[in-house]
């Protein structure tokens, strides 16, 4: 499986960071995309750098770079995720706007009518994002919250965090073992 992956500037880039552990396992080939800031918001949330990143992916592009593989629809991926994405990266997406590689990249995954999954990280809404949102729903985009369940009776911010991922594997048909599955209430 061929996957894009995207990391913008909103809180929660160990999201995308631990998304993009858990693909290197899984064996897919990975192509990533980090905005500026979501470099920024990966160094200060998470201690992690562009050398980290790299040794988790098949190829990682600058954001700038727009002749990038990941900028054509003839590149055959399987789908692209954004986690975290920035309501501002969202919103540019809801109004086609492609200025950079991870906004065209998005752009060409919803042209190719092939599965593209957000993963906002932002709260309160307001009625703009939700109609953002919306939109992009509408069409097919899959919007997933960055908001963890509590069912699974987590024990750590780990368990939290792998939640969302393994939400977002479940999206992709990727098999994991990342959160405890709901069975029905135990008595």
């Amino acid at each position: 499986m061929r996957i894009v992956v995207g990391i913008t500037g909103a809180s929660g880039a160990v999201y995308g960071y631990r998304l993009l552990e858990v693909l290197q396992v899984t064996g897919c080939e990975v192509h990533a995309v980090v905005s500026k800031h979501g470099w920024e918001v990966l160094e200060y949330e998470c201690g992690v750098g562009a050398q980290m990143v790299s040794s988790l992916v098949h190829q990682l592009y600058h954001v700038d770079d727009i002749t990038a593989p990941i900028a054509s629809g003839s590149f055959r991926t399987d789908a692209m995720i954004i986690a975290p994405c920035s309501m501002h990266t969202l919103g540019l997406i809801a109004g086609g706007i492609a200025g950079n590689l991870l906004t065209r990249a998005a752009d060409v995954t919803i042209k190719e009518n092939r599965p593209l999954i957000l993963v906002p990280r932002e709260t309160p809404v307001h009625a703009i994002h939700l109609e953002n949102m919306l939109r992009l729903a509408r069409i097919g985009v899959r919007i997933l919250p960055a908001c963890p369940g509590f069912y699974h009776r987590p024990r750590n911010l780990q368990a939290l965090i792998d939640m969302m991922v393994g939400k977002i594997c479940d999206q992709l048909n990727i098999q994991h073992q990342l959160y405890e599955r709901w069975q029905g209430q135990q008595r």
